[in-house]
């Protein structure tokens, strides 16, 4: 994001973008692991700032573009009445902020159908557009949600899509748990994470990931 820091407006809204994707991410799946019998249904929804930011994921989304919110253990979230219930939980964030992203790319190409969409990706507008308020504004929030949601899908801890893939798995083997131990335990995937933010200088990594995997999904709306 602070590439976008000559464009006061985009890195505002680039900002928002990132909370609102905490907010999303946290509300949908406490809700769905509620709705799945997964959670006690005394438990609130909302956000909690302690529960759900990861400082790491906020160095992330300054140096690289964009970040992630704090792990989820997968043992935080039984298995007993079903892999494909657990995964769903781990399924909901990510995929609600992609959701919403696109929802808001629809609505910027109703107010404005000639757009340069099919021309740019997602690393572009993180990167901070300028122009009138209201299409940066729009631009920023879609972008920055739909990234958000696609970075989490990423099958590596402190990622949700590594809680996706270890519970699609009958019996998690030792792969797994070697994962588990070096990636979630002793930060290796946060490091990895960290360091695709620095690197290259000039464009980082995780910013080239993201636009990969983002690019069909701003395109589309061109």
């Amino acid at each position: 994001m602070l590439f976008a820091l000559g464009t006061p407006v985009a890195f505002a809204a680039l900002v928002v973008s990132f909370l609102l994707g905490l907010t999303v991410r946290a509300v949908a799946v406490r809700l769905t692991a509620r709705s799945l019998g997964l959670a006690d249904r005394k438990e609130g929804i909302m956000p909690n700032p302690r529960d759900d930011i990861d400082p790491f994921g906020a160095v992330g989304a300054a140096l690289g573009g964009m970040g992630w919110g704090k792990m989820i253990s997968v043992d935080e979230v039984p298995r007993w009445r079903g892999r494909g219930r657990a995964a769903a939980v781990f399924a909901a964030g990510p995929l609600s902020c992609v959701i919403l992203g696109e929802l808001l790319f629809a609505v910027y190409k109703v107010l404005y159908p000639d757009n340069i969409l099919s021309l740019i990706g997602p690393g572009e507008i993180l990167g901070g557009l300028s122009g009138p308020f209201t299409e940066v504004v729009l631009l920023s929030l879609a972008a920055g949600l739909v990234s958000f949601g696609l970075l989490a899908l990423i099958p590596i801890p402190p990622l949700d899509g590594f809680g996706i893939l270890y519970h699609a798995l009958r019996r998690p083997g030792p792969s797994m748990q070697w994962m588990r131990l070096w990636f979630e335990e002793k930060n290796v995937g946060v490091l990895i994470l960290l360091i695709c933010s620095l690197f290259p200088f000039g464009y980082p990594f995780l910013l080239r990931i993201v636009n990969a995997l983002g690019l069909v999904f701003v395109r589309v709306w061109g």
